[in-house]
This record gives C-alpha cells, sequence and structure tokens, in this order.
C-alpha cells in the first residue's frame, strides 16, 4: 500500500492510500461515508470493501474527501466531491495497465457521490453500499460493467423497498439484502464482505 496525493485543482488536494496486488486487471475508487458525521477513509465498510477487493486481486485507492483529514478545501454538499471522485479515478486508471477497468465502490455518503458520478462518466463498474435515499437522492446511474446494490434489511436510510424501481430499470443489477443488518452492518461484516467480493470477482473477469 502506498500514500498519495491527489491534486484535484482549486487549491484541493486529497490524502489517499493505493493498494495494487501484482497482476491487478481491474481497479475500484472506494468513496467513504459522510464527512460531517466523522466519515472517512477508515470507516470499517471502506476497509472492509478494500479487503474484498483485494482477495479477488483488484487494486484498490481509498481517499478523504475535501476537508476531511489532510485533505484540503471544505465540504462541499456532493457537488465538489464529485470532483474528488474524478481525480481519484484518473489516478488508479493512471496506475492501471491500459484498458483495465475501473469502477467505483461507495457506502452511505459515498455511494450518492459515486452514483452521481456514474451518471456521467464512464467506468468500468458500480457497487453502492447503503445509499442514503432518504437523506440525499440517488441520481439513476449508467452502469456497463458489474452493478451491485447492497443494503441491510433494517437499514435507517435505505428502505430496500425504495430500490424497486432501480432494479426494474437496469437488467445488470445484483440487489443484496443483508436480514438483520442495518445501515452500520455491525454484526453483517461477512455477508457484507461476500457480496463486495463476489462484484470485485465480475469486475476482474476476463
Amino acid at each position: 500500500m502506498s500514500e498519495v496525493t491527489l491534486d484535484v485543482g482549486g487549491a484541493v488536494a486529497l490524502e489517499a492510500r493505493v493498494s495494487i496486488p501484482g497482476g491487478a486487471r481491474a481497479g475500484a475508487v472506494l468513496c467513504h461515508p459522510h464527512p460531517l458525521y466523522g466519515g472517512d477513509m477508515e470507516s470499517h465498510v471502506v476497509i472492509l470493501a478494500a479487503q474484498a477487493c483485494a482477495a479477488r486481486n483488484v487494486a484498490t485507492l481509498r481517499f478523504n474527501f475535501r476537508g476531511v483529514g489532510a485533505s484540503t478545501g471544505k465540504h462541499d454538499d456532493g457537488r465538489g466531491e464529485q470532483d474528488d471522485v474524478r481525480a481519484a479515478l484518473a489516478e488508479l486508471r493512471r496506475r492501471l495497465p491500459a484498458g483495465a477497468p475501473v469502477a467505483l465502490a461507495g457506502y452511505s455518503f459515498g455511494a450518492a457521490v459515486a452514483a452521481a458520478v456514474a451518471a456521467s462518466t464512464p467506468i468500468g463498474g458500480l457497487a453502492l453500499i447503503a445509499p442514503p435515499l432518504r437523506i440525499m437522492p440517488l441520481i439513476p446511474p449508467a452502469v456497463s460493467g458489474p452493478f451491485l446494490i447492497v443494503v441491510g434489511a433494517e437499514d435507517q436510510y435505505c428502505p430496500p423497498a425504495s430500490l424497486e424501481t432501480i432494479r426494474d430499470a437496469h437488467s445488470r443489477l445484483t440487489l443484496t439484502v443483508i436480514d438483520g443488518a442495518d445501515h452500520f452492518f455491525f454484526g453483517a461484516q461477512d455477508a457484507l464482505g461476500a457480496a463486495v467480493e463476489g462484484w470485485a470477482a465480475a469486475l476482474a473477469a476476463p
């Protein structure tokens, strides 16, 4: 794992960590939960997603959004954060072989930002973990690669029933509902890790 700095422009520079297993044929940028509620790239769900990707030889780049940790700038309610994600995608693409698929994965606030970026930026796949539909609208993403949404059956901010219209609109979507889990997935780490690892395996498939 190596520490890098992402230059977003406009005096915004982000701290990030990159992990590229030998022979990695795909990568994923990981987006953390809400900065104003303690979210950062050390979130247990983000770390779990990174581990699941590593198990399938998928490279990862996780970073702190603007205004978090050592990242400069200030929180921008999900607008400037989309530029943060695009900078992270560009950096990971630069570090992987030409043509390797680079996907997005996000948890909570990070899922909403990832979906917004996916609506206008070509990506190799998308994993949305507990998108907070009761707080932030989900911009319909355009996804050509593996598409996963995973949510707890007891999620306070993303009732599984609210995802039915998204599932109906995306034939490639895998919707995984974890019984007994809420928005934070405590006690459900194994099931969450398995879901993300399955998505990473599809991303890395030839």
